[in-house]
């Protein structure tokens, strides 16, 4: 049976409408008069035979037909337009953007980037690098956060499962009676990473060593610093093993002590749950995975040896 598809200057103007909940922001980013934006809404709500907005005395809403409709009207038109791009935009290649915490970019991704340039040379990337969380990234086609995962609205895929584990400068401690104890710690300056879950306190608490003053200490907001602060012998740094362990056989840190506690905390690959995703941007992500489980599975085979 023949289906009758609404027409697509129709699906447009209501797709355009909607994210902006104003018929005249709409007829604008179209290049359009707000009559024929309001006609083709017209229009389809007459052939879908439903009302896809409520006009209330403040201002549009959508009502509950048109919040279904809207996210594969949405990904519709964000593929046809990626397509048409990719087939006939005479040339012009599509340039993903990654947002990428800092020190995952330069101690894991930026070592590997030549194994995927290699695989896929036609593939233009660009990163910026990110410091919160929470922050957006309408700019970015995807992101690579550090948390627990579960973000409201995203596709988040773990890449990393990390122990913690003290670092620092080596030969640092000289004393091998030093490096059996927590007590080695005792006067020692910790440096603390602003905005994760489990930290030096974590860390202490499962070790015994909970009756450590954690409050005292060098603060940074990336990681990367805390760690080019301990190799230059300004304190002790809790390394993740996944950031940490080129920095060690290069000779620039050392993990004088353990335990090694494994953390929940991890870094993802976010993208949103509801946008279409490039051919590009997917073949990125395939190798990135692909990247991320072999070492894991490296790690846990080492793991296994010791």
């Amino acid at each position: 049976m023949s289906r009758r598809l609404p027409p697509l200057n129709w699906l447009r103007s209501f797709e355009a409408a909607a994210r902006h909940l104003s018929f005249t922001r709409a007829a604008n980013e179209l290049h359009m008069t707000q009559a024929a934006i309001s006609q083709h809404i017209k229009g389809l709500e007459s052939q879908l035979s439903v009302s896809l907005f409520k006009r209330l005395p403040q201002g549009l809403v959508l009502s509950d037909a048109g919040l279904a409709y809207l996210p594969a009207i949405h990904e519709a038109i964000e593929r046809l337009s990626a397509a048409t791009e990719e087939l006939f935009g005479q040339g012009r290649p599509k340039l993903i953007t990654i947002r990428a915490s800092l020190v995952f970019f330069t101690t894991w991704l930026a070592p590997r980037l030549a194994r995927f340039r290699a695989l896929h040379p036609n593939i233009d990337l660009r990163f910026t690098s990110n410091i919160w969380a929470g922050e957006g990234y309408k700019d970015a086609d995807m992101e690579i956060r550090y948390g627990q995962g579960g973000w409201s609205g995203m596709t988040s895929e773990r890449l990393t499962w990390d122990e913690l584990f003290p670092v620092c400068r080596p030969g640092m401690f000289k004393c091998s009676a030093q490096l059996s104890s927590l007590e080695a710690l005792s006067g020692q300056t910790l440096l603390h990473v602003i905005g994760y879950e489990e930290g030096w306190g974590y860390w202490l608490k499962k070790t015994g060593g909970s009756h450590f003053d954690t409050r005292a200490g060098l603060q940074f907001d990336t990681l990367i610093s805390a760690l080019e602060a301990a190799a230059q012998g300004i304190g002790i740094a809790l390394g993740r093993s996944s950031l940490v362990e080129d920095m060690i056989a290069r000779g620039r840190l050392e993990a004088p002590f353990g335990p090694r506690i494994s953390t929940s905390e991890a870094f993802h690959l976010v993208y949103s749950s509801h946008h279409y995703l490039h051919p590009h941007a997917a073949a990125f992500r395939a190798w990135l995975l692909d990247e991320a489980g072999m070492t894991h599975g490296d790690s846990m085979f080492d793991a296994a040896l010791g």
